[in-house]
């Protein structure tokens, strides 16, 4: 018989085995991600025809509303992807042109929600409810919050031309998938990990501990380090809550919630003016560790549990690169 060749999956392990690593290193705790699942489905159960025809079924089953599958076979082998923050039309065409001249291509792979991945991504921002809740905020008053939030968001997101990179691999026939809580999940259990065994005592401290990170000290060297935008490096830190994942920024009314509930220091991918403002009201150090940096962070450690021992080739675009840190990305921070 012949000999399995190494360094191949299938996409749809490749998949599973990065939902299955999200939820691992849900800030929620795979118990909670499993009892979401479960509250999900009693409620599709209880849908109308017409609200199922229109609900998306994966969410019965995978968690992350903005992590799918979009283009191509399931069943395929997978043995070489190209992988970027952000996909769009122009990353299909440079896949396509390099395929044409004759490198080995079997996935695009983007992190941030493409398609009805981009289309749905709000769903995931409930999570943020439970995670503040585990903080000390009353999970009446988080879930109210968020709640508005995802309305807003979903308003946000409806009038937006969303399929237009899902059309142009589907054309050229590029299988496409994205990967976006999953991998903040692992950028934000990282880090949360790290600190809470580092105990960094002033904001300062946890300046240098984020540029003894491969993904923030490259950023660093291209211009684009981490900051903080509230406070100063000798303010004491106090309680950390690194805040990187469930879809986007939260309401801005949370801030003043988890300060009471005793959070001196917000490390965050990025912030807005007005979650600023309100975090300087509130007192907050806020360290700003950066968007394109963390996010490499989360795809790297994810990348590392998902092809596992297998040799899957990554072909790095759209603002990734690739640092190996072994199964399961424990090492090198």
């Amino acid at each position: 018989p012949r000999e399995k060749k190494e360094g191949t999956m299938k996409l749809a392990t490749l998949f599973d085995r990065a939902v299955a690593e999200g939820t691992r290193r849900d800030p929620r705790g795979p118990a909670a991600v499993r009892a979401e699942l479960a509250a999900l489905k009693k409620s599709y159960d209880d849908m109308s025809k017409r609200s199922r025809r229109a609900f998306d079924r994966e969410r019965l089953e995978n968690p992350y509303a903005d992590t799918r599958i979009l283009n191509g076979d399931p069943a395929a082998e997978v043995r070489a992807v190209m992988v970027g923050v952000d996909i769009d039309v122009g990353e299909i065409l440079l896949a396509d042109r390099l395929k044409a001249q004759g490198r080995r291509l079997d996935l695009v792979l983007g992190h941030h929600p493409i398609g009805r991945a981009y289309a749905g991504f709000y769903n995931v921002m409930g999570m943020q409810a439970e995670i503040v809740s585990g903080l000390g905020v009353p999970i009446a008053i988080a879930e109210a919050l968020i709640e508005e939030r995802m309305r807003e968001v979903e308003h946000r997101v409806m009038p937006v031309n969303h399929t237009r990179a899902v059309d142009a691999a589907r054309l050229l026939g590029v299988p496409l998938a994205c990967m976006h809580t999953p991998a903040d999940n692992c950028a934000t259990t990282h880090l949360q990990r790290l600190f809470d065994r580092r105990k960094p005592a002033r904001a300062g401290d946890i300046m240098d501990l984020l540029v003894e990170i491969p993904e923030y000290r490259n950023a660093s060297a291209n211009n684009a380090p981490p900051k903080i935008i509230a406070g100063k490096e000798g303010r004491r830190a106090g309680r950390i809550f690194v805040d990187m994942t469930g879809g986007t920024e939260g309401p801005v009314k949370v801030l003043g919630k988890i300060a009471d509930a005793g959070v001196g220091t917000l490390v965050c991918m990025h912030l807005s003016e007005k979650h600023l403002e309100e975090a300087k009201k509130q007192n907050l150090n806020v360290i700003v560790a950066g968007h394109m940096a963390s996010d490499n962070l989360g795809l790297n450690i994810l990348l590392d549990a998902v092809c596992g021992n297998e040799r899957i080739e990554i072909i790095p675009c759209s603002g990734f690169e690739r640092v190996a840190r072994g199964r399961g990305g424990e090492r090198g921070a």
